[in-house]
């Protein structure tokens, strides 16, 4: 059960934080599940860095990665008990947090990335942002996760009929499980700490993620085909706890800000570079790399995004705006 492990979870970062509650150094903890090489990882660091040199100092980052405080979740819960300063966690997680949040999850939704960053880093991007505060969690800017695309263990997959039957892992998401329904998988959400265990024992027969991770988490093992089917661009979100950002001064909060800015701008400098390589290595590795048409997997999605629109007028609304939205 979740709530005893996060008793246990609370009571280390309570101990921790006891460790340095002597000194003048305010420190954040920021934890997530991610390898140490990840270009996420390494943009965290960098806010780490620039925190430190912006406020002279007097602000720490300690990173905790690879799922060491904590599943995605737990973490995200963690932020909301007080118990931990901050985290990294897909938009997708947050969906059961902020509805707003789903509307990322939507197949297709951005035309490219020039329009993809358009809309994030505009009002209806921030707007979404910042919907979580009102549940303790405050999103300080968006890291890029590229796009997520199938990876299957022994099956070919160049067309929707091709996942038929297949069992893929999906982050817990309703939106993420509708799509892979309409495109004629079975959605089985798995926390993707015990994916490879997953793929391995023929729990799950595939998955989708971005190629850094499919890379370095390495299901590239396990998997032999990787699909670009490119059906959703779900951004990473640099999240803090709403209970340490208001006891923060109005200088610190500007502080932190401007790192996480700046975070963000050499995360995605390191992101291409890092799906390059990630896509060189996999196939170097023997993993056969697919592009298909694309135009069958959004004819096989738009009912469910019309049906989505409908009965959440929220999330379409919000779909509509980020359309509009113009480079």
């Amino acid at each position: 059960m979740r709530f005893p492990r996060l008793i246990i979870l609370l009571a280390a970062l309570l101990a921790l934080a006891g460790c340095s509650g002597q000194r003048s150094v305010t420190v954040i903890k920021l934890a997530h599940g991610l390898d140490q090489s990840h270009p996420v990882h390494l943009a965290m660091a960098y806010f780490g860095e620039r925190l430190a040199a912006k406020s002279g100092g007097t602000m720490r980052v300690d990173l905790y990665s690879g799922a060491q405080l904590g599943s995605e979740r737990e973490c995200v819960e963690l932020l909301q008990l007080g118990g931990l300063g901050m985290t990294k966690v897909s938009s997708s997680g947050l969906e059961g947090f902020a509805p707003e949040f789903r509307v990322f999850g939507l197949p297709y939704l951005f035309r490219d990335d020039a329009h993809r960053w358009a809309a994030l880093n505009g009002p209806v991007g921030q707007e979404v942002l910042l919907s979580a505060e009102k549940r303790f969690l405050r999103g300080l800017c968006y890291y890029d996760a590229g796009t997520r695309n199938f990876y299957t263990v022994n099956r070919r997959v160049e067309k929707p009929a091709d996942l038929a039957g297949l069992k893929i892992r999906i982050q817990e998401s309703q939106i993420a499980l509708r799509m892979v329904r309409a495109l004629g998988a079975a959605a089985t959400p798995i926390a993707f700490a015990e994916l490879y265990t997953a793929l391995q024992q023929g729990v799950v027969d595939g998955a989708e993620n971005n190629p850094p991770s499919f890379h370095l988490s390495r299901h590239y093992e396990l998997c032999k085909y990787y699909i670009l089917d490119e059906h959703t661009a779900v951004p990473d979100v640099l999240l803090i706890s709403t209970h340490l950002w208001n006891n923060f001064t109005p200088q610190q909060k500007n502080w932190v800000q401007e790192a996480a800015d700046e975070s963000a701008v050499r995360q995605r400098e390191l992101w291409g570079g890092a799906t390059e390589a990630a896509l060189a290595a996999v196939r170097k590795a023997g993993v056969e790399i697919i592009a298909p048409d694309k135009a069958p997997f959004r004819d096989r999605v738009a009912a469910m995004q019309a049906d989505v629109a409908r009965e959440q007028p929220m999330i379409g609304a919000l779909a509509r705006r980020i359309e509009e939205v113009r480079p």
